[in-house]
């Protein structure tokens, strides 16, 4: 299993217990989910700037956001797979950023939004999305109980 985790931004300090976290995070979330292959994740950290421009040119929002997650096997059939026989997931791109100003806001520590937004980005990868109703329901009670079991409850 693969977690490539690249620190592209200088605004928010990143700790070694943090991208382990991040790791712990994404290999929780498709351990639960009972991913039947090895895996490679990318999860990209930035800023509030980066970010939104990546929302712009490919959601047309411009504006930055929490979090972005960039499926591989979107309604696909066949695997993409890496030179080590990886399933290639996709990539995730979190605001540091963001997740800082959304810690203090909802009064918890940084540690527990990047989990929660790195979760949320893995979920995404896996196939869930939160465009309806019970879908949106069912994706937040998934993130609580994976969550929990990372030991990072509200």
């Amino acid at each position: 299993m693969t977690v490539m985790i690249e620190n592209n931004q200088d605004k928010i300090q990143m700790s070694e217990d943090m991208m382990h976290l991040i790791e712990r995070v994404v290999d929780t979330a498709i351990g639960m989910e009972h991913f039947p292959y090895k895996y490679e994740v990318s999860v990209s950290l930035v800023d509030n700037d980066c970010i939104a421009a990546i929302n712009r040119e490919y959601r047309g929002v411009d504006a930055p956001t929490d979090v972005l997650s960039f499926a591989m096997m979107e309604g696909e059939d066949v695997v993409d797979v890496n030179e080590d026989g990886e399933a290639i997931l996709g990539d995730i791109v979190i605001s540091l950023e963001k997740a800082f100003e959304q810690s203090l806001e909802y009064g918890h520590r940084m540690e527990r939004e990047v989990a929660f937004l790195t979760l949320h980005g893995v979920l995404h990868l896996l196939g869930y999305d939160h465009v309806e109703e019970n879908d949106r329901r069912r994706m937040r009670i998934r993130e609580e109980e994976i969550l929990e079991a990372v030991g990072l409850t509200r």
